[in-house]
């Protein structure tokens, strides 16, 4: 790789982490935020629900946008977008403003996150596995580090600094960014002749509306009625609305011409759909530790916001070391020794959570951490393969798109199962609970993972 191409993965990696960083550093804070604004759990776990929906909305979308307008203008409009956010979230009046702009600021990265990957395809041609797979060490390398930072920002700044830290990132990778991505081309006969009416039925603006409001309305339905202790009459009406938005929503995705979530490609392609079952299952359980067990050790153990983000460093770490030696198994073995693997590490896992209470030593903490990181890492790598491996080849950008869609919903399960088990505060019943569901959850994936031929379809009855 040459210092023009080096320059240009440093450029694209700077804007990529931003979206992977974000969304990790908030799971040390929420304990913080929740007693800042005197809030539940219920209530400030839509801090991670407000960036999860709207990444998993933003990112295709404005994928489709650079295709139209420039991936080099998408990419700075969002390090833009992402510096505004980042600047204005730390003097919110309250949670409701912070909500938003954490909103916008998951727009602007997921700006960078759709056009990254494309903007390396275009413009490096030689030893182009390589440079995406350095772009991918900038996506798990942030993820993984991220709670550890926001662990020392918040000990030794509070929260706001959380958002502060994006600043110098976002204004050197503006920079970068503006030097070392070449020019966009002039624009298409279609881009300048395209319609809002044209651009909405493109981008299917109809689905998503009704997937927003769907998924928000349902949102707030169950956990509302689960933070007031009862269920009435306007909780009720609240889900019915989510459920019936939810079902406008598959009557519409199964007749649009350019849909959302391409729900027809489920039925077509049901080895396929497993494997996104499979892969959200894995990410509600992953993520229900993730954002769960730092609010567990700091409000339940009262582990200091910067101990907590030590500890959560070795699930990141176990995760990035064993991703490239989980390649070279799955290359020589397939992926269902590695997924079966996976199962039976986060079925341990889980059941050790079970097991924890408030004299439970630390490195039964850190036995859980390290089973589910070397879990993940073994499911990066695992569950793409079988995706590829159930996909025809004509769809692999589609079913790349869905697989992504299924890691989000997989997100916003685990909040939504953490803020119906935990309600108001976190216990440690509550997490002793917690630990049992998720063992539920990854024994199923243990079967799952047995029954699976190596074509990675699921044996039949």
């Amino acid at each position: 790789m040459n210092a023009r191409s080096r320059w240009l993965m440093i450029s694209v990696g700077m804007g990529v982490l931003l979206n992977p960083l974000n969304s990790s550093m908030i799971s040390v804070a929420i304990a913080r935020l929740q007693d800042v604004y005197r809030l539940d759990f219920t209530v400030v776990s839509w801090i991670i629900f407000s960036f999860y929906i709207a990444s998993s909305i933003a990112q295709p979308v404005m994928g489709k946008a650079s295709d139209l307008f420039g991936r080099k203008k998408i990419f700075l409009t969002g390090l833009v977008v992402a510096f505004v956010a980042s600047l204005l979230a730390p003097f919110s009046p309250n949670f409701g403003w912070l909500i938003v702009f954490r909103i916008v600021q998951s727009i602007g990265t997921s700006m960078m996150v759709s056009v990254g990957m494309a903007i390396v395809r275009i413009h490096i041609t030689e030893k182009q596995a390589s440079a995406l797979s350095v772009l991918s060490i900038f996506l798990s390398g942030a993820a993984a580090i991220g709670p550890f930072l926001g662990g020392v920002l918040i000990h030794w700044w509070d929260w706001p600094a959380i958002f502060f830290v994006n600043i110098p990132i976002v204004v050197t990778g503006f920079l970068l960014a503006w030097r070392n991505i070449p020019k966009d081309g002039p624009p298409t006969s279609d881009a300048r002749n395209i319609s809002f009416r044209k651009w909405s039925k493109r981008i299917d603006a109809s689905g998503i509306l009704l997937f927003t409001v769907g998924l928000v309305a349902l949102l707030i339905g169950l956990l509302s009625a689960k933070s007031s202790g009862h269920v009435s009459y306007g909780h009720v009406i609240v889900g019915l609305i989510g459920l019936v938005s939810l079902g406008a929503f598959v009557r519409h995705e199964l007749k649009a011409t350019s849909p959302f979530i391409p729900l027809r490609t489920f039925a077509k392609y049901p080895v396929m759909t497993w494997v996104n079952i499979e892969f959200m299952l894995v990410n509600v359980l992953y993520y229900s530790l993730f954002f769960g067990l730092p609010s567990y050790l700091q409000m339940v153990r009262h582990v200091s916001e910067f101990h907590t983000g030590i500890l959560m460093l070795s699930l990141g770490l176990c995760s990035l070391v064993v991703s490239p030696l989980a390649g070279r198994w799955v290359e020589k073995s397939g992926s269902r020794p590695a997924l079966l693997v996976s199962g039976i590490l986060m079925t341990l896992g889980s059941v050790w959570l079970a097991t924890l209470n408030q004299t439970s030593p630390v490195i039964s903490v850190c036995l859980a951490l390290a089973a589910f990181g070397i879990s993940n890492g073994l499911n990066n790598v695992g569950m793409q393969a079988a995706l590829f491996k159930s996909s025809p080849k004509e769809m692999i950008g589609v079913a790349s798109g869905v697989f992504m869609t299924s890691r989000y919903l997989g997100t916003i399960l685990s909040s939504l199962l953490l803020g119906i088990v935990m309600g108001d505060k976190f216990s440690a019943g509550g997490f002793r609970l917690l630990g049992v569901i998720l063992s539920v959850i990854a024994l199923s994936l243990v079967f799952m993972s047995w029954r699976r031929r190596e074509t990675g379809q699921l044996e039949e009855s």
